[in-house]
């Protein structure tokens, strides 16, 4: 009797939960049309008064990279980034840092991004948008687009574009490593000699190396005979055992090279929980030569200079300079497309100091390690007065007494139109407060 009575309850039970799901079906026509009633929808007009009042807001293009090539690209913004919407759930933690953050979603024809806008609402993210014109409409309002400049199949950013003669760089992001970008996030650069080719960083991952490779023999028949290390970070380094299978050597400082041996395993775990199935084939590989103050490689008539200036924005930074061409691979020595990251173990006073030795080069074309070919006066400004500018003011605080969250208050607003600003300002001011405190 009691498995009967069970039974019925079930069978109710069964019979209400269908009831009640055939009251909320809906058609393919209908879903979208409900779903729209529910967001905040905008249109072009709204939008570009948007990027206008506040130019940092998050754009969120949620179509897949083969639709954004055939259509022409994307919407021309400081933060526009690209999530396909089957990705949209796993990876919003890679760029919102905060659910107040103003976050706009968009598509072709308003087709997906509704569905988005009501997911990221579900999660709890407050100011949302919906762009329902879609990006068709923006483009065909003549507004500003960005082109990717890459191949479908390659695992680049960007194309290496030409620097000075024999000087390439392929752009990386101005936006933390993701999958999106496959951990191309800093600058690859390589250098053509007529007896070989110096690349100047490994890459994030095997494949990004290989991408790189590609790419270069593209444009000359010349062999790769160097890697160099422009820092120990993840993204220069992890690409190492790609280039080890072609028998090239790789080169880095050795205060770089140790913090390599120490930490490897943990950077490449960290590579893999974004890259995922772009990790493939990835494995540790060390430095095979090691320097102190410098390097010289004579090569084909040129000289490639490794200089190792003093302590900056990490252990075993250098940088590359082609005295004949004035040209300078600065790595993380010098930053201005994005907001400069201050470490815990950046040393911004030492950093101040190198500075000078840098600066004595007079290099008259920069390649930083993030952002485009540029000049002193620019990485100046957003490097060495930045770090200037905000030491002098933490030490204000610190002078008077104050506490932490006073350095909240520091007005950074002369930087808010790098990438990477809304991310690393306060975090700048709060890792310095804390470094200064015992110096």
């Amino acid at each position: 009797m009691m498995i009967r009575i069970i039974t019925v309850i079930m069978l109710l039970s069964i019979s209400h939960l269908s009831i009640a799901a055939d009251e909320q079906l809906l058609t393919g026509t209908e879903l979208p049309e409900s779903v729209k009633k529910q967001i905040n929808n905008i249109d072009t007009l709204q939008l570009q008064k948007q990027l206008s009042k506040h130019p940092m807001t998050l754009l969120i293009d949620v179509r897949v990279e083969e639709e954004i090539m055939l259509q022409g690209g994307t919407i021309d913004a400081a933060l526009n980034t690209i999530i396909p919407r089957g990705w949209l759930e796993v990876r919003i933690d890679e760029y919102a840092q905060s659910k107040d953050i103003p976050i706009i979603v968009y598509s072709g024809s308003n087709n997906r991004s509704p569905f988005a806008a009501k997911t990221l609402m579900q999660m709890g993210y407050t100011n949302i948008m919906n762009y329902a014109d879609g990006f068709l409409e923006w483009k065909k309002q003549g507004l500003a687009i960005d082109i990717p400049d890459k191949e479908l199949e390659s695992f680049l950013y960007s194309k290496p574009i030409r620097v000075a003669e024999g000087v390439w760089s392929a752009i990386g992001a101005t936006a933390a490593p993701s999958y999106a970008n496959s951990g191309h996030n800093n600058n690859l650069s390589f250098i053509i000699t007529d007896e070989g080719v110096v690349v100047i960083n490994a890459g994030a991952n095997y494949l990004l190396a290989k991408s790189l490779h590609d790419e270069i023999k593209k444009v000359t028949q010349q062999a790769v005979k160097y890697v160099v290390l422009e820092n120990e970070q993840g993204h220069a380094s992890l690409g190492s055992n790609y280039w080890k299978e072609q028998g090239v050597a790789i080169i880095a400082h050795k205060d770089a090279d140790t913090v390599i041996r120490q930490n490897a395993g943990s950077m490449l775990d960290k590579m893999k929980s974004y890259a995922r199935d772009k990790a493939w084939k990835t494995a540790v590989a060390f430095p095979d030569q090691t320097f102190d103050e410098q390097m010289i490689l004579e090569m084909g008539g040129q000289r490639i200079e490794l200089l190792y200036l003093g302590s900056a924005h990490g252990p075993g930074d250098l940088v590359v300079w082609l005295p004949d061409k004035k040209l300078v691979i600065a790595g993380d020595m010098a930053f201005h497309e994005r907001m400069l990251p201050i470490f815990e173990y950046t040393d911004t006073a030492a950093w101040l100091e190198t500075w000078d030795k840098f600066a004595a080069l007079e290099a008259e074309i920069v390649v930083p390690g993030h952002g485009g070919p540029t000049n002193m006066i620019e990485v100046t400004k957003y490097t060495y007065d930045y770090v200037a500018y905000m030491r002098s003011e933490v030490e204000k605080i610190l002078d008077e007494g104050g506490d932490l969250n006073d350095v909240y208050s520091i007005d950074q607003t002369a930087y808010a139109h790098l990438d990477t600003y809304d991310r690393l300002a306060k975090l700048n001011a709060s890792t310095l407060y804390r470094v200064m405190e015992f110096e």
